[in-house]
């Protein structure tokens, strides 16, 4: 594309009126007329990659507009708080900063937010059985299924991987067996090195949940690789939620940004070449084209292998781009009167099941009563099928479950909200995961392509969480500035 079609039109004034969360008209004549295209870096996406990216560029001196299709900043980072009574809110989204989450955790710092520890798993019920974890964890009890370690909940899989760790020298040189791997599913070699069905089936309430994906979905090197690193989630894990809600901090980079952000744009095009970049978004129910220097695409490869990208990138990013794997995900927040999971003889107020509703668990534990709210975090096939349901089917399905392991939990009923991410038009799905093949597909996902640079939790090493969105921003603005250009 030659630079005069680019540059053309540059200071053309974009004059609708908009709505939506800071979006006004003195906001377009900015974004359109204050800053020169030529000096202009367009993020498109407001979620927690795109808004660091975009924050740590305007704070090196730098020219930035935000293209945000949702009337809100923050993305996959929702914090509820309609419809719930008594002020409560409810993380619906992206929701633990666990203690290793260092780019998370200095933006609290930074905004003076406080992350408080959440509670681990205190029981447990599988194949109809109830015990406390306490009990588990000391052996009282097993798990009903077979081929398990007593005392052990999470990272099970590891005894039936031990032959393959075995093989790794050097992480970054493995030897052809294991690279192998990539085409395999956990599944499949689980049950190859010696596991049973039932363990498998298992496997599915556990890490696979965390994953949001099934067993039969998941790469086994990933798997190799995560248990090399000892990075899977287990039940001892320091998680931790920030006080007053999560969208505090994308709430916080907004401000910050303040008119540098544009809501309410779902972008259709996006086209780039060697002297320059530019993005085709809808604007009230007419298309605007905005030109830059260069630009990050911070959305979702789930939206964004369905725009329209001219010319296309190289072939091994669109391979990334269409084909990275994405995860079924549904939250279903349950308000009752009373907070009987407190109580005593209560299950517990952190319980895993393999219930429809998998996690369940109390997330008003640091908001002030006497109501409360049961948060079920659901993934895989039960998302799936509760995601065919309408809100309310799903909420009844949900208060059944509660019912049935808090007897006479329904009678305290107030009502509820689900969010089902894999219906939602700027997502759809929950986090990406490595699918079958997709080995390379988190390297390729982050290189540039000419004036285009990418982020999202997507493209980072800490791949589905606050902090890898964070992570992702800060290099891609890094990428920016030290090509000076």
């Amino acid at each position: 594309m030659k630079r005069r079609e680019f540059m053309r039109c540059a200071g053309a004034a974009l004059a609708a009126t908009v709505t939506g969360y800071g979006s006004t008209t003195k906001q377009l004549a900015h974004a359109a007329v204050g800053s020169d295209p030529r000096d202009r870096i367009l993020i498109v996406g407001g979620g927690l990659g795109g808004l660091s990216a975009a924050y740590e560029l305007k704070k090196a001196g730098r020219s930035v507009t935000v293209i945000e299709a949702r009337s809100r900043p923050g993305g996959r980072v929702f914090t509820a708080r309609e419809p719930f009574r008594d002020n409560l809110y409810c993380e619906m989204g992206a929701e633990y900063v666990d203690a290793s989450n260092t780019y998370l955790r200095q933006y609290c710092k930074e905004f003076d937010l406080k992350v408080l520890t959440a509670k681990l798993y205190d029981a447990v019920v599988l194949r109809g059985k109830r015990f406390a974890m306490s009990d588990f964890k000391n052996k009282k009890v097993p798990l009903p299924y077979d081929g398990t370690t007593p005392g052990v909940l999470f990272g099970q899989e590891r005894r039936y991987a031990e032959r393959l760790l075995e093989q790794i020298q050097d992480p970054n040189q493995l030897p052809p067996e294991l690279l192998a791997l990539d085409n395999k599913s956990v599944a499949e070699v689980l049950l190859a090195e010696g596991a049973p069905e039932d363990f498998v089936s298992l496997y599915t309430y556990l890490n696979a949940t965390e994953k949001t994906a099934r067993p039969d979905q998941m790469s086994a090197l990933s798997l190799i690789r995560s248990l090399h690193r000892n990075s899977g989630f287990d039940e001892e894990t320091d998680e931790g939620r920030i006080f007053g809600g999560n969208d505090q901090v994308p709430k916080a980079l907004a401000r910050y940004l303040g008119d540098d952000i544009l809501y309410n744009r779902p972008v259709k095009q996006i086209r780039h070449g060697s002297d320059g970049v530019e993005v085709t978004f809808d604007e009230n129910g007419q298309q605007r084209t905005m030109r830059g220097a260069r630009m990050v695409i911070a959305m979702p490869f789930s939206v964004l292998r369905k725009l329209e990208i001219q010319p296309a990138f190289s072939a091994a990013k669109m391979d990334s781009i269409q084909n990275v794997s994405y995860g079924t995900v549904m939250k279903l927040a349950l308000q009752y009167q009373r907070r009987f999971w407190d109580e005593t003889g209560s299950i517990g107020q952190r319980v895993l099941t393999d219930t429809p509703l998998r996690r369940i668990y109390h997330h008003s534990i640091d908001q002030p009563g006497p109501s409360g709210i049961l948060l079920s975090f659901t993934t895989g096939e039960d998302a799936e099928k509760l995601g065919q349901l309408s809100p309310d089917q799903r909420l009844d399905t949900a208060r059944k479950v509660v019912d049935n392991l808090w007897t006479g939990a329904d009678q305290h009923w107030l009502g509820g909200f689900t969010k089902y991410w894999n219906e939602d038009p700027y997502t759809q799905g929950s986090y990406s995961y490595t699918g079958l093949g997709q080995a390379g597909y988190v390297d390729r996902a982050r290189v540039p392509e000419g004036l285009v640079h990418f982020a999202g939790e997507h493209t980072s090493k800490y791949r589905a969480s606050m902090n890898g969105a964070i992570e992702s921003g800060q290099r891609a603005a890094r990428e920016i500035l030290e090509v000076g250009a």
